[in-house]
C-alpha cells in the first residue's frame, strides 16, 4: 500500500492496514496538527509513515530527542488549541512520565492522544510493564483497541473525549495489535482546527494560540491544589459516562453449554483470543469487551455480572481489569466468583494466545463438567484408546497436532551485529586495549545501553555487564566509578546520547567521575529502522536541518579528553582506548562510522581468504563477523554479506585475508 492512500482515501474507502498504519489514518481523520515521537518498537512504524505523509496531511511532525521532549511538544501544542499526537513504546512513557503526570493536572485545550504500545512477552523490550497502571496513577482515561479498525476509530473518539474534558487520553496498543493487519473502513477527514484561535502561518501546518492562564498551566503548589481537585472532578464525571460509552460492548452467544451461567470480561488484544475460543468451542459465554477501561465502567460491570455464577477475566499483562471487577463486585455484595490471574486460572505474566486462553478456560470448565461427560467428549474427538485422568488428557491434547515437535526442529539463530558493523570494531578494539594494558577481565565493568550495540553482551566480546534503560550507561558509569575501583567502560549510541545521555554526562564531569564513555556514532537511529536523529542534517519530514555536533556538546559540557576515531581502523582505535583507560577523569571516545544499512553507500570489493590461510580461526573466534565462517574444513567469506570494512584483514595474524581482485 502506498502511504499517500492514508491521506487521499475518502469516507467509505477500505484499506488493508497494519494497526500502526491505522493509527496514522486516525490522526489524519481527527485533524491532528502536531505529532512528535521518539522511535520505539512496537510503535516505530507510526513515525516512519508520518515522516512521509505529514506535509500532505497539513501536519507538523518531528522525531524528538526523547519521549519526554515529544510529550512536551504535544502538550504545548494542545495547550495552544491544536490537536496533538505523541506516541511511544511502553518504557518510553517512563521517560516522559514527569511531563505526562503534570499534563494531566494542567489539561489541554485541543485534543491530545498519547499512544503507548505495550510489549507483552518482551519481543523488543527490557520489561513488559502495563501502561494501564499509568492511567490509574495519573488519573487519565485510557482506551484499549483490539484491531486496526478500532485503533483508527478510537483515535478519533479519543480526541473528542480529550477535548470534551480537556484532558490527555492514553490509547494503549500492544505488539500484536500494532502489527496485525485488517480491513479498515475510512471515515471523513476533519480539517485541522484550533479550539482557541488559529493564527496565520507560512508553514504547511495550522498554528494555534496560547491563552495565558497561570492557574491552569503553571503548577506552583498554590495552583496545583486546585488543579488536582479539578482533575478528580473530571474523572468523577467521566466515570458516570463510561458505562454508556459506545466503545464498551457486550458480545452475546445464544447457544452453548455455559450460556447464561458464566461470562467473560476482556480488553485490548486479549479480547481476540477470548472471542475466538468462546465461539470456536461453542461455550456460549457472553463477552463484555471494555475498551474505555478507565475510568472504570462500574455500572456496566455490575449489570453484566449480577446474574452470573462466575466470570472469567482475560487480560494482558497485569491483573488491572480483574482488580476493578473485584472492587465492583465487592462494593455491591455480588456473589460471583472471578477466574483470572489472582486465583491462577490465567498466567500472571506474558502475552496470551488461543491455546493459553483455552487451557485457562478448561481449568475451570473441566471442574464444572461431569468427568464421564468430559471423557465421552474427548473420546469422540480423539479416539477411544485412552482411559487416564483429566490432567493426562489435557497434556495429550497439547501435542495432538505435532506443533511442539515442529517447533523443536526449527533451527535457531542467535542475534548478532551486521557484517561490517562499526560497533563490532569498537568492541574488538576495546577488549584488545584492556588486554594489552594487562587489566583482568574481572576488573572491567561494561555499562551498556539500548540499541544494536546491546548485542555486545554475546561472546566473544561480552561487553555488556549492566543495563537499565535508555541513556543509563552514562549514569551507570558515574555510579560504578564512585562505588568501585574497577575500570569502567560505557557504550551509548548517537541517537541514545541525544535521547538521554547529555544530563548524566554533565553529572559525570561535575562530580569528577572516572570512566570511558564510547559514543557509537553510526549516523542514524539504527535499531528501530533508520530514523534520523539530531546529529544528522535531515529532520523528520526529510527536509534539511542543522546537524547538532556531538563533539561540540561534549566539549561544552566540560569533557577534557575527547577523541574521534573511525573504529574500523583497529590499531588507532586500540591506542586511543588505552590512552582513555589511563586518563584520570571522564574520557569520551566518539567511534564514528555510518551504519552499514544506510542506503546509497557504494558497494566495494568483498574480502577473500588467501591460500596461505592456516585455519587458526582467529577471524572466526575473535571477530565473529557473520560474513566469515568455517565450513567444510576451510574459512570462507560470504561475498553477499561482506561489507568490505577490512577489519578482518587487520585481525588476521597471518595476512591471509585480502580484497578480492576484479574478474
Amino acid at each position: 500500500m502506498a502511504f499517500d492512500q492514508l491521506v487521499t482515501s475518502e469516507k467509505g474507502d477500505k484499506l488493508f492496514l497494519l494497526g500502526n498504519e491505522a493509527a496514522v489514518r486516525g490522526a489524519i481523520e481527527a485533524g491532528v496538527s502536531v505529532a512528535a515521537t521518539y522511535p520505539g518498537t512496537p510503535s516505530s512504524e507510526i513515525g516512519n509513515i508520518l515522516s512521509v505523509v505529514a506535509k500532505n496531511a497539513e501536519m507538523y511532525f518531528e522525531f524528538s530527542a526523547n519521549e519526554k521532549v515529544a510529550m512536551e511538544v504535544a502538550a504545548t501544542a494542545a495547550a495552544s488549541g491544536l490537536r496533538s499526537f505523541t506516541f511511544m513504546k511502553h518504557v518510553g512513557l517512563n521517560v516522559a512520565a514527569d511531563s505526562f503526570m503534570t499534563t494531566a493536572y494542567s489539561g489541554v485545550k485541543g485534543g491530545m492522544i498519547v499512544l503507548v504500545a505495550d510489549d507483552p512477552s518482551l519481543f523488543s523490550s527490557q520489561n513488559e510493564q502495563d501502561t494501564r497502571n499509568y492511567s490509574r496513577l495519573s488519573s487519565v482515561p485510557i482506551l484499549e483497541p483490539s484491531s486496526p479498525q478500532e485503533i483508527k476509530d478510537m483515535m478519533v473518539y479519543g480526541f473528542e473525549l480529550s477535548e470534551q474534558f480537556e484532558i490527555p487520553v492514553i490509547l494503549r496498543t500492544s505488539t500484536r495489535v500494532s502489527h496485525m493487519r485488517g480491513i479498515v473502513e475510512c471515515g471523513e477527514i476533519s480539517k485541522p482546527k484550533s479550539t482557541t484561535k488559529a493564527t496565520e502561518s507560512e508553514e504547511h501546518w495550522l498554528k494555534g494560540y496560547f491563552v495565558k492562564n497561570p492557574k491552569q498551566f503553571v503548577p506552583v503548589p498554590a495552583n496545583s491544589l486546585s488543579m488536582h481537585t479539578r482533575l478528580a472532578e473530571k474523572m468523577e464525571i467521566m466515570e458516570e459516562i463510561a458505562s454508556g460509552s459506545p466503545v464498551n460492548e457486550v458480545y452475546s452467544f445464544e447457544n452453548g453449554s455455559l450460556q447464561g451461567k458464566y461470562g467473560v470480561i476482556s480488553s485490548g488484544g486479549a479480547f481476540n483470543y477470548a472471542y475466538d475460543i468462546v465461539s470456536q468451542e461453542n461455550l456460549g459465554m457472553d463477552i463484555l469487551k471494555i475498551a474505555l477501561s478507565y475510568p472504570t465502567p462500574k455500572d456496566l460491570i455490575h449489570d453484566f455480572c449480577k446474574n452470573l455464577e462466575g466470570v472469567f477475566i482475560v487480560e494482558e499483562v497485569d491483573p488491572v481489569l480483574e482488580r476493578d471487577v473485584l472492587a465492583v463486585l465487592g462494593e455491591n455484595n455480588l456473589d460471583c466468583p472471578v477466574y483470572g490471574k489472582f486465583d491462577g486460572t490465567f498466567p500472571m505474566v506474558h502475552e496470551y494466545n488461543g491455546d493459553i486462553v483455552k487451557e485457562s478456560f478448561n481449568k475451570v470448565i473441566c471442574d464444572l463438567k461431569d468427568d464421564e461427560e468430559f471423557l465421552e467428549e474427548y473420546k469422540s474427538e480423539y479416539g477411544n484408546d485412552f482411559d487416564g485422568d483429566l490432567i493426562e488428557i489435557i497434556e495429550k491434547m497439547e501435542f495432538t497436532d505435532g506443533l511442539n515437535e515442529l517447533i523443536d526442529n526449527i533451527p535457531t539463530r542467535a542475534p548478532t551485529l551486521c557484517a561490517g558493523c562499526s560497533h563490532r570494531s569498537a568492541y574488538f578494539a576495546a577488549v584488545k586495549a584492556y588486554q594489552e594494558l594487562g587489566y583482568d577481565k574481572s576488573d572491567m565493568i561494561f555499562a551498556s545501553d539500548i540499541g544494536c550495540y546491546t548485542l555486545g553482551i554475546s561472546p566473544p566480546y561480552e561487553t555488556a555487564d549492566y543495563l537499565l534503560a535508555m541513556g543509563s550507561s552514562v549514569g551507570d558509569g558515574c555510579g560504578f566509578s564512585i562505588a568501585t575501583n574497577q575500570h569502567v567502560m560505557s557504550f551509548i549510541g548517537d541517537s541514545t546520547f541525544f535521547h538521554s545521555g547529555l544530563s548524566p554526562l554533565v553529572n559525570a564531569v561535575h562530580n569528577k567521575n572516572k570512566f570511558v564513555l564510547t559514543i557509537l556514532d553510526n549516523r542514524i537511529t539504527a535499531m528501530t529502522g533508520g530514523q534520523p536523529n539530531p546529529g544528522i542534517p535531515v529532520d523528520g519530514m526529510g527536509d534539511e536541518a542543522p546537524a547538532i555536533s556531538i563533539e561540540d556538546i561534549v566539549e561544552a559540557i566540560g569533557v577534557k579528553f575527547m577523541k574521534i576515531v573511525n573504529p574500523h581502523n583497529i590499531k588507532k582505535t586500540v591506542d586511543i582506548y588505552k590512552e582513555a583507560l589511563e586518563y584520570d577523569g571522564v574520557a569520551v571516545v566518539i567511534a564514528r562510522y555510518p551504519c552499514t544499512l544506510i542506503k546509497g553507500q557504494k558497494k566495494k570489493a568483498p574480502m577473500v581468504i588467501k591460500d596461505n590461510c592456516v585455519k587458526c580461526l582467529t577471524c572466526v573466534k575473535t571477530l565473529a563477523c557473520p560474513a566469515i565462517s568455517y565450513l567444510n574444513d576451510k574459512v570462507v567469506v560470504d561475498e553477499a554479506l561482506c561489507k568490505s570494512c577490512t577489519v578482518c584483514i587487520q585481525v588476521c595474524p597471518n595476512k591471509a585475508i585480502g580484497v578480492k581482485k576484479g574478474d
